[in-house]
């Protein structure tokens, strides 16, 4: 069920990819930003998905796909809201985020070969904050990237308590392990399906 849940999840990742990069050139900086980052989490999974099939270790890239992520949406969340002083929160959290991170490498280098619990953590909750500016600007005015918005809301929330949660799956049953990854894939693919209703509503007409 796992392996069937990430195919399907990289196959509409694909499919809106290729649904927005279509009317690129078309539309503003914030559309830009959020397609890149379609295009860098795509490049990721796909390198991920074929490693793991030939039995090579690719641990390591969720680092690049957690701090990119983090990187991207930080710059997609600056553009999009709207208040000065909002703009300032994300652009200070950006960098104390990733300084953070970073001093955290440098203490411990070999964090980069596992799975880092506390860079999720940050990144998302990070995130997080940022859609819930974006939520509360919008709940009177026009719903821009409504739809993308509440996807990040809802997956970014549900895959860092998943993975805290899932980090106890040592002490349990074999057959436990597994469950946070398919709740995860799951979440996943509704967060996909989240942005391909943002682009069916906002700019599949333009």
């Amino acid at each position: 069920m796992l392996n069937v849940f990430i195919y399907v999840g990289l196959l509409v990742l694909f499919l809106n990819f290729v649904l927005f990069i279509r009317c690129f050139s078309l539309q503003d900086k914030v559309f830009k930003i959020f397609t890149g980052y379609l295009g860098l989490v795509l490049v990721i999974q796909i390198i991920s998905n074929v490693f793991a099939r030939v039995n090579i270790n690719n641990l390591y890239l969720s680092h690049f796909y957690f701090v990119g992520q983090f990187i991207i949406l930080s710059f997609f969340y600056k553009v999009l809201l709207k208040e000065t002083y909002q703009k300032k929160i994300v652009t200070v959290g950006l960098y104390a985020g990733l300084a953070v991170i970073g001093i955290q490498y440098v203490l411990d280098p070999s964090l980069f070969f596992k799975f880092n619990l506390f860079e999720i953590f940050i990144t998302s909750f990070l995130i997080v904050s940022y859609a819930t500016l974006h939520l509360y600007n919008i709940l009177n005015e026009k719903k821009e990237y409504y739809y993308i918005n509440m996807g990040i809301l809802l997956y970014l929330f549900g895959s860092t308590i998943l993975f805290i949660v899932g980090n106890l799956t040592n002490i349990l049953r074999l057959e436990y392990t597994k469950i946070p990854w398919v709740l995860n894939s799951g979440l996943y693919i509704v967060y996909q399906l989240f942005i391909l209703l943002e682009w069916k509503k906002s700019f599949s007409k333009k």
